[in-house]
C-alpha cells in the first residue's frame, strides 16, 4: 500500500489532491499535516497532525518524526510557502519527493525573475518594472501609462495585486504592504486568463490540460477583483496557449521535472501572456479534471513510484472542451457543461418574452 504525506491537508488545494487519490482504484494511506489549528479539523487524510509553521526551526524535524512513525514513502505539498521551504531542505527530508530543481522552484517563486527570463527568451509579456522606491513608481507611470497593475513578486491568491486609480493610491497601497523592493508594476492586461497545468518527467511532457477561469469567487469584495479562488472554470483547447505555455516552461527549465502550472492572461491584442508558473503543485481546483476524466494526481503519484501510467489518449488537452466546474463556499462543486448553462438562460428568456 502506498503511504503518502500531504501537507496543508486542511486547505482546499490539498483536499482536492487527497480526493483525487481517493478516486484511484487502489487504496492509499494518507497522513496529513496543517499548521492552522482550525483547518486541520477539515483534513480528509486517514490521520492528521497539527504542525509547526514551515518557518519554525523544528518544521523539518517534525515532518521527519511523522514520516518515521508511519513509515511514509512519498510527500506532496500544495502551497507555495511550504513548498519553498521543502524545496530548500529537500535533502534533509527522509522521504521521496517529485519536485523540479531547487533553482527552478526559486525562479518560479519570484515573479520578477520569471518575467525577466521570459522577456529574455522573446515571449510576449507585459512590460514590468521592479518598484524599490517612489522614483521607480513615478517611472512606471511614465513608461507604462495611467493604467498599471501592481502586485507582490511572491505569494499566491493575487497577493498585493491592485489596479490603482492613480500614483497616490499606488504609493499608499505599497506603503500599506511594506512592499518597496518586493512589488512590481506592469502594463494592465484584460481580465481574461487561462491556466495550463502539466506534469513532466525528466524533460518529457506526460500530460497537460488547459482551463479558462470564468470568474473569481468573492471577486466583488476584493480591491483588485482577484481573490485566487476560482468560482467557475471551463476546459479549453487552444493551440496558441499550448505553444506559449510550452515556451514559458522551457524558458525557465530546459529539462522540466514535476508539476508546472502556467497562468496566462490575455492582452488587448488577444495574445495570452505568461504571468506566473505555480511550480511543484497543481492549481487549487484540479479535482475538476479528475471528475472530468483525467486524474493528474494519480499520474503524478504513479510516476513518483515508477509504475505504469493509466492510458492517456492525448498528451495535450485530453479532456473535451466546454466542461464547466462551478464551486463556492459551503457548496459541493458541480461538474456541468456550457450547453446546460446556456439552457437555463434560454428558459429564462422564453419566460420573459411571455410576460
Amino acid at each position: 500500500m502506498k503511504k503518502i504525506l500531504v501537507t496543508g491537508a486542511g486547505g482546499s488545494p490539498s483536499t482536492n489532491f487527497i480526493r483525487s487519490l481517493r478516486d484511484m482504484k487502489e487504496k492509499i494511506f494518507i497522513v496529513g499535516t496543517d499548521f492552522d489549528k482550525y483547518n486541520i479539523n477539515r483534513s480528509e487524510a486517514d490521520i492528521s497532525y497539527l504542525s509547526p509553521s514551515c518557518k519554525d526551526k523544528n518544521y523539518i524535524d517534525y515532518l521527519n518524526w511523522i514520516i518515521k512513525k508511519h513509515d511514509l514513502q512519498f510527500m506532496h505539498v500544495q502551497n507555495d510557502t511550504e513548498l519553498e521551504v521543502v524545496s530548500q531542505y529537500r535533502n534533509a527530508l527522509r522521504i521521496t519527493l517529485f519536485l523540479p530543481s531547487e533553482e527552478t522552484v526559486s525562479n518560479c517563486m519570484n515573479k520578477f525573475q520569471s518575467y525577466s527570463k521570459w522577456q529574455k527568451n522573446g515571449l510576449t509579456v507585459p512590460k514590468t518594472l521592479l518598484i524599490s522606491n517612489i522614483n521607480d513608481l513615478t517611472k512606471a507611470y511614465k513608461d507604462l501609462g495611467d493604467k498599471i497593475w501592481i502586485r507582490a513578486i511572491s505569494g499566491a491568491g493575487g497577493k498585493g495585486s491592485l489596479a490603482p486609480k492613480d500614483i497616490n493610491q499606488a504609493r499608499a497601497w505599497i506603503d500599506f504592504h511594506s512592499g518597496w523592493g518586493n512589488f512590481t508594476a506592469s502594463q494592465l492586461l484584460t481580465p481574461n486568463s487561462v491556466t495550463w497545468m502539466s506534469i513532466w518527467n525528466h524533460g518529457k511532457l506526460i500530460v497537460a490540460q488547459s482551463r479558462k477561469r470564468l470568474y473569481w469567487e468573492l471577486g466583488r469584495i476584493s480591491p483588485s477583483g482577484i481573490t485566487g479562488i476560482t468560482g467557475a472554470g471551463i476546459t479549453v483547447s487552444d493551440k496558441a496557449v499550448d505553444t506559449i505555455a510550452l515556451q514559458t516552461i522551457k524558458s525557465i527549465d530546459t529539462k522540466p521535472h514535476g508539476i508546472f502550472s502556467v497562468d496566462l492572461t490575455y492582452d488587448f491584442t488577444g495574445i495570452p501572456n505568461p504571468t506566473e508558473i505555480n511550480i511543484g503543485r497543481f492549481f487549487t481546483t484540479h479535482y475538476f479534471f479528475t471528475k472530468a476524466g483525467i486524474n493528474m494526481p494519480e499520474i503524478f503519484v504513479k510516476l513518483a513510484y515508477n509504475e505504469n501510467l493509466p492510458v492517456i489518449k492525448r498528451k495535450i488537452n485530453p479532456l473535451p472542451p466546454d466542461l464547466v466546474w462551478i464551486r463556492g463556499v459551503d457548496f459541493l462543486p458541480i461538474l456541468t457543461t456550457r450547453s446546460k448553462i446556456e439552457k437555463h438562460k434560454q428558459v429564462m428568456k422564453k419566460i420573459l418574452q411571455e410576460l
